[in-house]
């Protein structure tokens, strides 16, 4: 909008000055001595402004550059071979003479996903495959947050240019999820390791491309996964571990049933050994014991020939 409204601008004041050089008043005196002016349109005359106008027209709307918020516009002197940051809004630079480049320097998303249309590279499936510690394969999707440097930003145009992230991010960031994940072990991987492997990742990206000119914010793993092979083994080993621990609990169970009988069986042992003890104390405490064990609908018993025993009596009633 801004550079339509001075398009329009220059048009109308190179319009009035070709008209103001091409018109020239020309003073006559007619047949009866009067004067009068006459206007006289001379295009040949005005051909020199029409020229500088019509290069003006082509200059200025080309030389218009307008920068927006967060972005740097890097612009190269082809003369003097100087590099210079136009600030944020419009600028003004010469298109002959100057070579122009717009960075975004906002937070940047580079993500390396298995499922086509999520990362980067959406039509293939653009997952880091690593190798662990036991040389096994793991697919890992991830997301980089990253920016430019303002400071830097002219160095990073000088040194990569444009394509920095498929010429220093994306390599840095693969080659370093490689080292890291190949010093852990595949389960750590998977599990309890996770975010001190993604901590490391973070670390070293970051010492090996902020020199360069480049913010990591974070880096962050989005997923994990296997070779179909290995997938099947840990899901056989799942299924053991949940036999173990099905028949460790059995026999946590058998364990309990058997020191239950045990304490059982030392309590008969030992009601054995008290009735033995009174036995040899008492001969007649066995018929206590007789009669202790009858039903409670039993009066009266006759223990031999001369003997009744009247256990109403005995018990009481």
């Amino acid at each position: 909008m801004v550079g339509f409204v001075l398009f329009v601008v220059v048009v109308a004041i190179i319009a009035v000055a070709v008209w103001k050089f091409a018109t020239r008043v020309v003073v006559k005196e007619g047949l009866k001595g009067e004067v009068f002016t006459k206007s006289k349109v001379s295009w040949l005359r005005a051909l020199p402004i029409l020229v500088v106008g019509i290069f003006i027209l082509i200059i200025v709307p080309a030389s218009i550059r307008v920068v927006p918020v967060n972005h740097s516009l890097i612009v190269f002197n082809i003369f003097n071979k100087k590099y210079r940051m136009a600030a944020e809004g419009i600028n003004f630079v010469l298109p002959l003479a100057n070579h122009t480049q717009l960075y975004d320097l906002r937070r940047q998303e580079y993500t390396m996903a298995k499922i086509r249309g999520e990362g980067r590279r959406a039509d293939v499936d653009d997952a880091l495959w690593s190798p662990t510690a036991e040389g096994l394969q793991v697919g890992l999707d991830l997301t980089a947050w990253h920016r430019i440097d303002p400071n830097c930003a002219i160095d990073v145009h000088r040194k990569i240019g444009p394509g920095y992230e498929e010429k220093v991010v994306r390599p840095a960031i693969r080659s370093v999820v490689r080292h890291v994940v190949s010093e852990f072990k595949v389960l750590d991987v998977y599990s309890i390791k996770r975010g001190e492997i993604e901590q490391l990742i973070n670390e070293k990206v970051k010492e090996l491309i902020e020199k360069d000119g480049f913010i990591i914010d974070k880096i962050i793993l989005r997923d994990v996964t296997f070779t179909s092979e290995f997938a099947s083994a840990i899901e056989v080993k799942q299924m053991a571990e949940q036999d173990a621990k099905k028949m460790e609990y059995v026999l946590q169970k058998e364990s309990k049933e058997a020191e239950r009988k045990i304490i059982e069986a030392g309590g008969r042992a030992k009601a054995i050994e008290i009735v033995q003890v009174a036995l040899r104390k008492s001969p007649d405490y066995i018929n206590y014991l007789y009669v202790d064990k009858l039903s409670d609908k039993i009066k009266v018993i006759v223990s031999d020939q001369s003997t009744i025993m009247d256990l109403k009596g005995m018990i009481g009633e």
